[in-house]
């Protein structure tokens, strides 16, 4: 027999979100590894909370409702609190029961400030990590290294001159009226943008588009591809290099060698020679155009040196994940530090993403 097409209801209704959630959902492994994490960070988030007071929302909610945001690409923390409204999933992974209301989204950009100042982004991953199901997946011995560019959330029509000597008449076309750029010269010295002091004009190289951007950098353990590290800092020719060398010198710190891959922008004398002086051997891509390799015979006649050149090349993965599913290509962010924040955090869903299916194989 047919069944009616009819909205029925009920005076109570009894739902177990629990129930509702398929047993073999990825989400479920990601949230035992997550709560796991948090509970590590439970001491680090009574330290940045006042012991008196109306009791907050707590942070690890917060974190949790952050991870969906990534996993899920919304672009908003409004649009996140609207899915937190009827999505049973979120609410089961989020902690919030069905009969709870949804908080605010200022909620996020309040409790973000805080979560910032405990530098929590890092801390999760590393708490993540730390587990030992995930911890044995991991290299000691082998990683990579490389950068990416995050574009500010800020317009090049932004960007003018430091001493306010070029300030344009009063507009006739609006706010966002038209402006030519052409001849004239630009530059970080003499040039600031006004919606973020702290991004940088950069290209990646000759014939691309110039942007006002930050740089993001990540370390990869070659194992399994998974992100051990990573760090936001201002867009510039040595940053790299800077980040790589701050990022790997306490996996250093051992009596056997590691090895670190990386491209042909790392291929610096200065680098290559601070490197081996860590005890790590350079497995960089020889630069030859034009010049000589600091990357001689001594390195690129082991077979391991062509390993990690072939391996190298999954950190892009990772920056693809970050950059397009977790919506970093684009900043929605003003400041390096809060910027470097997300990106960090980022990082650290990619990798919750990547352990599921890691975690089955190595069962």
């Amino acid at each position: 027999m047919r069944g009616g097409d009819e909205r029925s209801g009920s005076l109570f209704s009894y739902v177990d979100l629990e129930a509702r959630v398929g047993k073999d959902h990825p989400l479920r492994t990601i949230r035992g590894i997550v709560n796991k994490a948090l509970v590590a960070l439970s001491g680090e988030f009574s330290a940045l909370y006042s012991p008196m007071g109306r009791p907050s929302i707590p942070p690890e909610k917060l974190l949790r409702a952050m991870l969906l945001q990534a996993f899920y690409s919304i672009r908003s923390e409004r649009q996140l609190v609207e899915r937190l409204e009827f999505d049973l999933l979120f609410r089961w992974f989020v902690g919030i029961g069905v009969d709870d209301a949804a908080w605010d989204h200022s909620t996020f950009s309040k409790n973000r400030e805080r979560l910032l100042e405990g530098d929590i982004a890092a801390k999760l991953l590393s708490a993540v990590l730390a587990q030992p199901c995930v911890k044995r997946l991991l290299s000691t011995d082998h990683f990579s290294v490389d950068g990416t560019l995050i574009e500010a959330w800020a317009s090049m029509k932004s960007f003018k001159p430091r001493d306010g000597s070029d300030e344009p008449p009063p507009p006739s076309g609006g706010r966002n009226r038209e402006v030519d750029f052409h001849g004239q010269k630009r530059s970080n010295e003499t040039h600031a943008s006004r919606t973020d002091p702290q991004a940088r004009l950069y290209r990646k190289g000759p014939g691309k588009e110039t942007k006002l951007c930050f740089m993001g950098h990540a370390l990869m353990e070659n194992c399994n591809g998974l992100i051990v590290d990573a760090c936001l800092t201002e867009a510039n020719g040595h940053a790299e290099r800077i980040a790589a060398l701050h990022m790997i010198e306490p996996r250093a710190d051992r009596p056997m060698p590691i090895t670190l891959g990386a491209d042909k922008a790392y291929d610096v004398e200065d680098f290559v020679n601070e490197l081996r002086s860590m005890n790590a051997t350079p497995h960089v891509a020889q630069n030859t155009n034009g010049r000589s390799s600091a990357i001689d015979g001594r390195t690129t006649r082991h077979v391991g040196y062509a390993l990690s050149q072939r391996i190298r090349k999954r950190i892009e993965e990772a920056f693809g994940w970050i950059k397009t599913v977790a919506g970093q290509e684009r900043t929605k962010f003003r400041g390096r530090k809060l910027v470097g924040w997300t990106f960090t955090f980022a990082a650290a869903a990619y990798n919750l993403t990547r352990l599921p299916k890691l975690l089955e194989a190595f069962a």
